[in-house]
C-alpha cells in the first residue's frame, strides 16, 4: 500500500504543509495521553514509518531518532491525568492533538488525523480510521507520541517505583492491577477509570 498517497494528492492540489497527527495512551489507567504532529518532506523515505504498534521498542527508538534528526517540524502535546478525569479521555486526546499542532513552528495547511474525530482547530483536515496504516505522516506521529509517552512513564517510575511504570507504562496489565490493589491509586492514576475508581473509597 502507498502510505504517502494522501500527502502526495494534497501536494498536487497545492497544499503546502500537511501534518500527520496521532496519540498514545488512551487505554492506560495512569499517566497522560500524549499526541504528536509531524510534517514529512515530499522527498523523505516514507516507507520507514509504520504504525508504532507494529514495531518493537528498539525499532521505535531508532525511528524516533531518525525523525528528530531530520530537522523536520514536530510538535508534541500532552493532556494530564487530571484533565482526562475532568473532560473524559476522548476530549483529552483531541486536546493533546490540538496542543501538538499548536506546538509546531508553523501552522500546517492540512491535518491527517488518526481516528474518527476532527481536532478542534480551524484547519482543513481529514480523520482516517486506522490512519497509522494509511498515512506515513500519521505513522511518524504515532512513533513520536509512543516513544515520548513511554519516556514520561519511565520518569514517573522514579517518583512512584512500587508501581513498575517503567515496565507496563500504566496500561492495565495483571501486574499493574495487582500493584494498584496493593498500594492504591497514586497522583497520576486516572480516577474516573474503571479499575481505579473502585479503589478510591477504600
Amino acid at each position: 500500500m502507498d502510505t504517502f498517497s494522501f500527502e502526495r494528492e494534497l501536494a498536487g492540489k497545492g497544499v503546502r504543509l500537511v501534518a500527520g497527527l496521532d496519540e498514545a495512551g488512551r487505554g492506560p489507567l495512569a499517566g497522560p495521553v500524549v499526541a504528536a504532529s509531524v510534517i514529512l518532506p515530499a522527498d523523505c523515505d516514507y516507507v520507514l514509518f509504520q504504525d508504532s504498534k507494529k514495531l518493537t521498542e528498539k525499532q521505535r527508538d531508532s525511528l524516533f531518532a531518525t525523525l528528530t534528526g531530520m530537522g523536520i517540524p514536530i510538535g508534541v502535546g500532552v493532556a494530564t491525568p487530571a484533565e482526562i478525569d475532568e473532560i473524559n479521555i476522548l476530549r483529552a486526546s483531541l486536546l493533546a492533538m490540538k496542543r501538538a499542532v499548536l506546538a509546531l513552528p508553523e501552522m500546517p495547511d492540512y491535518l491527517l488525523v488518526d481516528g474518527k474525530f476532527p481536532v478542534p482547530l480551524q484547519v482543513r483536515q481529514q480523520a482516517l480510521v486506522k490512519g497509522e496504516s494509511k498515512s506515513a505522516s500519521i505513522a511518524a506521529a504515532s512513533i513520536v507520541a509512543k516513544v515520548t509517552r513511554d519516556r514520561i512513564m519511565r520518569d514517573y517510575h522514579a517518583a512512584y517505583p512500587h508501581y513498575n511504570f517503567s515496565r507496563h507504562k500504566g496500561y492495565p496489565t495483571k501486574e499493574h492491577r495487582d500493584l494498584l490493589l496493593r498500594f492504591g491509586p497514586c497522583a497520576i492514576h486516572r480516577k474516573t477509570f474503571s479499575g481505579v475508581q473502585e479503589l478510591l473509597g477504600q
